[in-house]
Parts: structure tokens; C-alpha cells; sequence
């Protein structure tokens, strides 16, 4: 959307059919812009990846392409499945900055691939990169509540922060500017920080 040189990318789905609520802000975002096509800066290009895992949203909706919440599973536990793509791997922790072979979700131990972008989708996103350059990208995730920086092995960026703060400010999350929960390894916000491209990761209520 828009024709500017500053190119900004919001990404949703990245877990697919466990953070199926992001895919699904992505799809309205999507129905905004076309609705609303001049609210994009005559500077600005706008580039939105609605499901960064269809076979997670697959997994557990049914569903290629567009789908309702009404199509997800009352309860969170049958969406576990579709955090991870159809070989199973956890596709946020497959991406070259400290990646390894295993990473941890919460508790749990989980797949990064058999090497960094290992995974179609990966590659997908990496080409996507490349070829349009974004300044800034957007992450869509669920369900902390806050909006964290990235960075890798050099540190945070400082217009990550710059992004961290002005989304914090208009959407009313807190900012945080690291994620300590538990050690995560292979993220693809770090490793558009480890190629000097500012990304932030929203964590949805």
C-alpha cells in the first residue's frame, strides 16, 4: 500500500494457529488499507504478511487463507499444534541471529530447524527482505500485553526504541526493552536487528 521510499512491513501469525489472533488483526489491518487507502503517507509504502505459518493456522482451523475466530477451538490447548509448521519446527526460532538447533517456548523445549532459515517460511520472509528493504517492521504476537525491542549480538538499534516507544504510546502497552521470560534464540526481530533493520514485536492482550 502507498508508493513512498520509507517502507514499514506489519507481520501477523508467525505461530500460526496458536497466536491465530494476530493473523486475524493482520486481515483487518489489510481490510482498513484497502477501505482507506489515503491514510497511507504520500512517503510511506506499507506491506502487510497477514500468516508468516499457514500451516499452523492449517493445523488448526482447517483453513488456507482467510478464516473467523469462530473457526479456532474454544479451548488453548488444541491450538498448541499449530505453533509450529508442518515439520514441526518453531519457525521464530529458525532465523540467523544465536540460532540453534533447540530453543525453549515457556518450559518447553522446541525445534529451531536444522539451521538457520532451514524453513520455506523463513526463507520466505529472509527473500521478502531483501527484496523490499523495509526501514521498520512490525511483529503481531499474543498474549503478554506489551511491546518489546529487538536486538542481537551488537544491542538494540536506537530506532528500535524510537518505534518500541511511539506503539507503546498509541496503543496504551507498556514498552519493554528486552524479554526475559525465558532465553529465546533464533528470532527473527533479533535477526533483522543483526542486519540493522529496527523491528519491534507487540504482544497482544
Amino acid at each position: 500500500y502507498g508508493t513512498g521510499d520509507t517502507h514499514l512491513a506489519f507481520v501477523g501469525g508467525m505461530h500460526g494457529g496458536y497466536e491465530w489472533n494476530s493473523a486475524l488483526l493482520a486481515y483487518q489491518f489489510i481490510d482498513y488499507l484497502n477501505a482507506n487507502p489515503s491514510i497511507i503517507p504520500d512517503n510511506m509504502t506499507v506491506a502487510v504478511i497477514p500468516s508468516a505459518n499457514p500451516d499452523g493456522i492449517y493445523k488448526v482451523t482447517g483453513k488456507t487463507g482467510r478464516f473467523t475466530a469462530q473457526d479456532v477451538p474454544a479451548d488453548e490447548e488444541s491450538t498448541v499444534s499449530g505453533r509450529f509448521n508442518a515439520r514441526s519446527v518453531d519457525l521464530n526460532r529458525n532465523f540467523d541471529c544465536k540460532w540453534k538447533p533447540k530453543s525453549m517456548w515457556k518450559g518447553n523445549t522446541v525445534s529451531g530447524g536444522t539451521g538457520p532459515f532451514s524453513e520455506p517460511e523463513t526463507k520466505a520472509f529472509r527473500d521478502f527482505v531483501s527484496a523490499y528493504k523495509p526501514q521498520a517492521v512490525i511483529f503481531w504476537h499474543s498474549q503478554a500485553n506489551a511491546v518489546y525491542a529487538s536486538e542481537c549480538e551488537n544491542g538494540i538499534l536506537p530506532e528500535t526504541l524510537d518505534i518500541m516507544n511511539a506503539y507503546a504510546r498509541a496503543s496504551g502497552y507498556p514498552a519493554f526493552k528486552s524479554f526475559d521470560s525465558y532465553t529465546i534464540n533464533g528470532d527473527s526481530e533479533g535477526w533483522l536487528a543483526s542486519v540493522n533493520i529496527p523491528a519491534i514485536t507487540v504482544e497482544l492482550k
